[in-house]
């Protein structure tokens, strides 16, 4: 992954070939790694149910953590944050609520959840933005999480007739150049640019939380039958003088017999300056994706290598976009705005 982003060259002006892989990855994490003496793990989750069946209200409930292991001694918790929130089958938030609660939350009530959500929480959440607080995390992942929700009620469409009946009868939709996995050509599109009906790739997950580590993540909620789980985990420390970073990205949920699949999983290593805060090198690696094409954009992360990772969240949507893109590989980048925050925790 030698590219080195050119700030004179447009990604949109890049054309990568096909992808040289004849299956898509499936190659999900089987346990997270083992914490570093001497560093900081952030981990959160959001889980998507709809307690009021099909065609109800979302209810996201999300959960974030901030872990020091230190060089010596037991671990220290010195963050933390607990979110619920209620969105209608327009993504609008209906109901909001957290712990600790900031003031101004409530005025997220109303907001649809999308990239319009996201300057609402700029707006009327700033210091949380600016701090890079679990919350921050919990709240930025409300976009992506109301998306991709309804993956879950896939896994029950030979089960649940009334699933299978709105798939049948939903209109077609031009997908064509959103992302890496929709390029013209792709085995997930048709002619006109509509879905190709090819079965989404998934994989069984290892466990989030390690047996041998329980203290390695956040207590992680008991989900129903039909939900779907979005989690993170990213890792800092220093080593040679750099900021380590290794980060993960999984989106899952559960079939009919119960087993835990996985949609998208990607990781992130990475290095990071102490001092100046900018991204030294990075690489992504993807695990699980749906389509054989999909993870051509992962060579495209090395395109973030020089930026100040403060300004990840807005930098990555700019660099990375429609084919050169995926849209969980962008999730897991612009998450690394964290890093300095979590840095600036680590143990002397």
């Amino acid at each position: 992954m030698s590219h080195v982003y050119d700030q004179n060259v447009a990604p949109e002006e890049t054309n990568r070939p096909a992808s040289p892989l004849t299956a898509p990855p499936s190659d999900p994490a089987v346990a997270p790694p083992v914490r570093r003496p001497g560093s900081v793990r952030r981990t959160s989750t959001v889980l998507m149910t709809w307690p009021g069946g099909l065609g109800t209200d979302l209810h996201l409930t999300g959960r974030a953590r901030d872990l020091i292991t230190p060089l010596d001694g037991e671990p220290i918790v010195m963050g933390h944050s607990d979110l619920r929130v209620v969105t209608g089958r327009e993504r609008d938030i209906r109901s909001v609520e957290a712990d600790p609660s900031p003031v101004g939350l409530e005025r997220l009530v109303g907001c649809r959840a999308g990239k319009n959500l996201r300057a609402a929480i700029a707006r009327e959440l700033p210091d949380e933005m600016a701090e890079g607080t679990p919350l921050y995390l919990l709240l930025d992942d409300l976009a992506g999480s109301t998306l991709i929700s309804g993956f879950a009620f896939l896994r029950w469409s030979d089960h649940l007739p009334e699933i299978k009946a709105r798939l049948e009868n939903a209109p077609r939709r031009v997908m064509r150049g959103i992302c890496s996995g929709f390029r013209d050509g792709a085995s997930s599109l048709l002619s006109d640019g509509s879905l190709s009906g090819l079965r989404q790739n998934t994989a069984e997950p290892g466990p989030l939380v390690d047996p041998a580590d329980p203290l390695g993540w956040h207590v992680v909620a008991v989900q129903p039958e039909i939900a779907m789980r979005r989690a993170r985990r990213i890792d800092v420390w220093e080593e040679d003088g750099a900021i380590g970073i290794d980060a993960m990205f999984r989106d899952s949920c559960w079939d009919p017999g119960g087993a835990e699949v996985v949609i998208h999983e990607y990781q992130i290593i990475g290095t990071a300056d102490p001092g100046t805060g900018v991204l030294l090198s990075v690489e992504a690696l993807p695990r699980v994706l749906p389509y054989v094409e999909c993870p051509v954009a992962a060579a495209n992360a090395s395109w973030m290598a020089g930026t100040d990772l403060r300004e990840m969240r807005t930098k990555v949507l700019e660099r990375l976009r429609a084919t050169d893109c995926c849209t969980h590989l962008n999730d897991g980048l612009r998450s690394l705005a964290e890093v300095p925050v979590l840095a600036a925790s680590l143990p002397a």
